[in-house]
C-alpha cells in the first residue's frame, strides 16, 4: 500500500480507494472513472499463504475478477468506440506440474488454492470475452521480480537476507525447497508485455516468459556471488547447509516450515506466441535481475544503518 501512496506524488496520478471483495466499491469506481484500460493486478498473491487462507484467496482472486467483469458488463463499458480494455493477471502457477515448457495450449493442473483461484479468474475472462464481447485478455505471466517485490517472496527474501548478513544485521538465511525451479524474469519487461496485449485490436491470451529456468539454489548462489561470497554446499535434505568458502561460516540452512503442502517442481514458459504476435522480447537477464534486486536491498541496509547512527547520535 505504501508504494501506491509513494506514486501519488507523481503528476496525473490519482489514487482511488476500493476493494475487490466489495462489489459496490468496484461498481462505483468504474462508473465514476470510466477507464479506457483496466489492469487487474489485485490479488492475494502468496502461494504458501493461500493454503492458510483459501477462502479469502478465492474471494479476492476469483470473485474479485468476476466483480470487475460484471461491473463492465452492467455499465456497458465494453460497448462503443472507446470501450474499455481489460487485462487479467493470470499466473504460471495454473500449469502446476504439467510438462515444461508450458505455453497457451498446455493443460492446467493447479496445485494450490492460489493457482485454483487464478484459473477460475482466467475462465471468467474467457467467458466474458466470448459471451459479451469484452476486450479482455489473460496474461499468463511466469515469475516476474524486481527490487520492490514483496519481502515474503523467496527472491526478495534471499536478496534482503544477504544484504542484512553483509551488513551484520542477520546471521543466516533459512529457506525451503532448494530444488524448486522457476522461470524468473524482470517485472519491467513483463509490464511492457501487459501493455502490449491491450494495444491489440483483438483480445487474446498470452504467455510471457524468458524460456529459462533456475532453481532456488541457483538464485542463492548467484546472489551471494554478486555480493562477493562463494558458497560451498554440504549435507543433504533438511540437513543441507551452505557455508562461506573462505570463513566456513554457515550462511544458508533448510527449514521445513517454508515447504508447501504440495510442491510445484518446475515452471519454464514458451513465449513464442507473444514474441510473434506482440513483438515482445525480454531484455533483462537473470543475472542482471538478481544484481538489481541485491543492489536495492544493500542500499536500503546502508540507509538503515546510517539512520540508526544519526538517531543514536541525537
Amino acid at each position: 500500500v505504501q508504494r501506491l501512496y509513494d506514486l501519488s506524488s507523481h503528476e496525473n496520478f490519482y489514487l482511488h480507494h476500493g476493494d475487490l471483495t466489495d462489489g459496490g466499491s468496484v461498481f462505483r469506481l468504474l462508473s465514476e472513472i470510466k477507464p479506457n484500460e483496466i489492469y487487474n493486478l489485485g490479488a492475494q498473491s502468496h502461494v504458501r499463504v493461500s493454503f492458510d487462507v483459501p477462502e479469502a484467496t478465492a474471494n479476492i482472486n476469483a470473485l474479485g475478477t468476476l466483480r470487475l467483469l460484471e461491473a463492465i458488463r452492467i455499465l456497458k463499458l465494453h460497448e462503443g468506440e472507446h470501450s474499455v480494455r481489460f487485462y487479467q493477471a493470470s499466473s504460471s502457477e495454473m500449469f502446476g506440474n504439467s510438462a515444461a515448457p508450458q505455453n497457451e495450449d498446455t493443460s492446467f493442473t493447479p496445485l494450490s488454492p492460489y493457482a485454483t483461484s487464478k484459473l477460475s479468474a482466467y475462465w471468467y475472462v474467457r467467458n466474458y470475452r466470448e459471451s459479451y464481447g469484452v476486450h479482455a485478455s489473460n496474461g499468463i505471466l511466469f515469475n516476474h521480480e524486481s527490487p520492490v517485490r514483496g519481502e515474503e517472496f523467496v527472491t526478495r527474501k534471499i536478496t534482503k537476507a544477504i544484504a542484512a548478513i553483509k551488513a551484520g544485521e542477520q546471521d543466516i538465511l533459512k529457506i525451503g525447497n532448494l530444488e524448486s525451479r522457476r522461470d524468473w524474469g524482470h517485472a519491467a519487461d513483463y509490464v511492457e508485455g501487459m501493455w502490449m496485449m491491450l494495444q491489440q485490436e483483438m483480445p487474446d491470451d498470452y504467455v510471457l516468459a524468458t524460456g529459462q529456468s533456475y532453481s532456488v539454489r541457483d538464485f542463492i548462489n548467484t546472489a551471494f556471488m554478486l555480493s562477493g561470497v562463494a558458497l560451498e554446499w554440504k549435507g543433504a535434505g533438511l540437513d543441507e547447509v551452505a557455508r562461506d568458502l573462505k570463513t566456513n561460516r554457515v550462511l544458508v540452512a533448510v527449514d521445513p516450515q517454508f515447504f508447501r503442502p504440495n510442491e510445484l517442481h518446475e515452471l519454464v514458459g514458451d513465449a513464442a506466441k507473444a514474441k510473434s504476435v506482440l513483438g515482445w522480447q525480454p531484455q533483462i537477464s537473470f543475472t542482471e535481475l538478481v544484481r538489481d534486486m541485491l543492489a536495492y536491498d544493500q542500499m536500503s541496509e546502508e540507509e538503515n544503518k546510517a539512520h540508526d547512527r544519526i538517531s543514536a547520535a541525537e
